[in-house]
């Protein structure tokens, strides 16, 4: 029986059902009719799950390409995320971004990072001293109580900062949003999350523009004995690591591509040398999230 993947979802720890294939939204930032016919070709194409970000500025574009797509808002699981400037005013960016995005609820709201940043007089961005992401979490828990949001998680949380969380939240994480590929796999951290009952999530799940592993000859080599793309392969490799997938693409072929993920499968040494590719590297870098991980981590 052929894998259906654009069929399979995951449970989160509260019951939701989440789509294990969906479209990320950020792709430098992509704004207006970009954004726009990005998230129509993608539901079209049969996509249930949208993730979006304040930090990424098109909620807006996001809420009009559902709208555009004809598909019902309650067939969507639709995520976004709270902005390292607003971990202080979680409520009211919620409520900015819900009518951005033209609903009543978003099924997922993330913290996208455990920074609070704050801006100085010279607008120069500044780690916040007198705010932790555990006062972030307990405001993003009242977001369930109100309806805003069904579920609530954390982004780029390593198992230091998890430990921190779990300590003292009410509600468990339903999903952990993590930068994972063969490159970066996280192993210690993805065991980690799935055995305090945390869904993990992939983003970067194929790389990045011009990623190494596309030139990759272990994984070019397997794509070429499927007769699929590199990230069709990349991408099933996530999935069967009990993952779901967020790639993101604005072009049109390529949002198709990614979804056409039914029937492939991967053997389990085709699996293990994915897995054990040697290089190393993390698309995303920036001066806080130096400051998140630890290297075993992300081994």
């Amino acid at each position: 029986m052929p894998t259906q993947w654009t069929r399979h979802t995951f449970t989160l720890n509260n019951g939701q059902e989440m789509p294990a294939i969906g479209l990320g939204t950020w792709c430098g930032r992509a704004c207006g009719d970009e954004a726009r016919n990005a998230v129509r070709t993608a539901l079209v194409a049969g996509y249930r799950h949208i993730d979006t970000a304040q930090a990424y500025h098109n909620e807006t574009e996001v809420g009009d390409g559902i709208k555009l797509s004809g598909v019902p808002r309650e067939s969507l699981f639709l995520s976004t995320k709270i902005h390292n400037l607003n971990h202080k005013r979680v409520a009211e960016s919620m409520e900015e971004s819900l009518q951005k995005l033209q609903t009543d609820y978003v099924d997922l709201v993330l913290m996208h990072w455990p920074v609070s940043i704050e801006l100085t007089e010279q607008n120069q961005p500044v780690v916040c001293k007198d705010w932790n992401f555990t006062d972030t979490w307990r405001d993003m828990e009242k977001l369930v109580e109100t309806g805003k949001a069904r579920s609530i998680g954390v982004a780029n949380f390593g198992i230091r900062n998890l430990e921190i969380l779990l300590a003292s939240a009410r509600i468990v994480p339903a999903v952990g949003l993590l930068e994972l590929h063969p490159h970066c796999p996280s192993t210690k951290l993805v065991g980690f999350c799935q055995n305090k009952g945390i869904h993990v999530a992939a983003y970067a799940p194929v790389g990045s523009i011009n990623s190494p592993l596309t030139e990759d000859e272990t994984v070019r080599a397997i794509a070429d004995a499927h007769g699929r793309t590199v990230q069709q392969i990349l991408l099933v490799w996530g999935l069967k690591r009990g993952t779901s997938v967020i790639p993101i693409s604005t072009a049109d072929s390529r949002i198709r591509s990614n979804f056409d993920l039914d029937g492939v499968d991967l053997m389990d040494e085709e699996t293990n040398k994915l897995s054990s590719l040697p290089d190393r590297f993390k698309v995303w870098k920036t001066w806080w999230s130096r400051t998140v991980f630890s290297s075993d981590e992300e081994g």
